[in-house]
């Protein structure tokens, strides 16, 4: 019998990786909380309807991609394509609108789709989002791209193109529909097959095709920013000059308009040239028209979702691998002393000391080896001498110094014991 594996399309995240998803999520989170959104965590699975009527019957993530089942009372469930409708389904359902003023929420967490994986791309993959609800403002648009251009800044990204659009208002969009079917028509029989397919169902995603064929008849088609109304037109304008006066650079993609229904008016992508065909990092829009369309009231909202595997994976290329940093390798041998170092180990944790207590049992040669493959900045060590007169062997690796400490007095002085961890991990 073989050895069970995880899953094609999902990946075991290593400790060896742990350090670079932590970060994003402490720089997000610390960024986020100053510009006071507040984080919101919503179920894996929702009820299917949930999604065929937020995101829209006729998409690709609807349509091909969902991982849908019947629960033991025959209802139809499925694990989240996606955070946004699963955020608007909690604000309607727990009155969040009734509070007054803008909402505004975050989110992280495992998303599902049956896509082909590849790099960057897993059909169990971490999507960190936000949705701001409750304003029509364009100054929520600018804010939402600035801060997530901020937080990818902040983790030291650089020359990431932002791509920005206006999809209109639902009029705008339902006349512009109508010029690109007339448009495409006549070439369907030169269209690829999915976007034949799309033809009639949702032919704006047509405008995503990456086939080279599609894309040559896609250079003459109709372009949206002509069919946008004078009140569309002005909105745009508006979100572009608040972009301009906050320094954030982006390119006008009149091709641009996002995968699922729900989109109005502001559509964007950032995205990263070092990816690869799977170049976008952060993508969203503004939708005012869902909230309403799934029972609540009338509500005009902006948000964004940022891929995590693939802003880890290119930050992964751009920097060197996040260490994670050990202040002790605390090593003991004898049962008075493997019992003093199991104390001691405690104490340090909680005066907030990283420290590895090795419970190997093995002999201090052994021990010894371990801590210097630890990359821990000292090691304490507990023999039967240390366990009889209450001390510990303190030596710095990176230099060899040791020296006799009381364990009473080894905490005495904290914030002069991280000046020494810090001396002597420099290089």
């Amino acid at each position: 019998m073989g050895s069970i594996q995880a899953i094609r399309g999902t990946r075991d995240v290593l400790p060896e990786e742990i350090g670079d998803w932590q970060r994003v999520e402490s720089v997000a989170r610390s960024i986020l909380a100053r510009a006071a959104y507040q984080e919101i965590r919503t179920p894996i699975f929702e009820q299917t309807d949930l999604f065929e009527r937020g995101i829209g019957e006729a998409t690709d993530v609807v349509g091909k991609e969902m991982y849908s089942f019947k629960d033991r009372s025959d209802r139809s469930l499925t694990l989240r394509p996606e955070g946004t409708a699963g955020v608007v389904r909690a604000f309607i359902e727990h009155g969040l609108y009734a509070q007054g003023g803008v909402q505004r929420l975050w989110y992280t967490g495992p998303m599902f789709r049956y896509e082909r994986p590849q790099s960057g791309r897993q059909r169990q993959f971490h999507q960190l989002g936000v949705e701001v609800l409750g304003s029509a403002d364009p100054r929520a648009d600018a804010e939402a791209i600035a801060i997530a251009a901020d937080i990818l800044r902040t983790l030291g990204l650089k020359d990431l193109p932002l791509s920005l659009n206006s999809i209109g208002n639902a009029d705008d969009r339902q006349t512009y529909r109508q010029a690109l079917v007339d448009y495409l028509t006549p070439h369907q029989a030169e269209l690829d097959t999915d976007s034949r397919d799309r033809l009639s169902r949702n032919p704006l995603r047509i405008l995503d095709s990456k086939d080279a064929g599609t894309k040559a008849i896609l250079q003459n088609a109709p372009n949206i920013l002509d069919y946008l109304s004078p009140a569309s037109q002005m909105r745009f304008e508006q979100v572009k000059k608040l972009l301009d006066d906050l320094g954030v650079a982006y390119q006008i993609d009149a091709r641009l308009v996002r995968g699922l229904d729900y989109y109005t008016h502001t559509v964007f992508e950032i995205q990263s040239n070092d990816l690869g065909a799977q170049a976008t990092v952060c993508a969203g829009g503004r939708y005012d028209g869902l909230v309403k369309e799934l029972g609540g009231p009338e509500t005009a909202a902006v948000g964004w979702a940022i891929g995590l595997e693939r802003l880890i994976l290119l930050l992964q290329q751009l920097q060197s691998k996040t260490v994670s940093t050990i202040d002790f390798y605390l090593v003991s041998r004898g049962e008075v002393a493997e019992a003093q170092a199991l104390v001691l180990a405690q104490k340090l944790r909680q005066a907030e000391f990283t420290v590895e207590l090795d419970l190997s049992g093995s002999a201090f040669g052994k021990q010894f080896k371990r801590a210097d493959r630890s990359g821990a900045a000292g090691c304490l060590i507990l023999g039967d001498a240390e366990a009889a007169t209450q001390t510990v062997q303190l030596k710095w690796l990176k230099t060899g110094e040791q020296t006799t400490i009381v364990q009473a007095d080894l905490l005495c002085a904290p914030d002069q014991l991280r000046q020494q961890i810090a001396q002597s991990i420099l290089p």
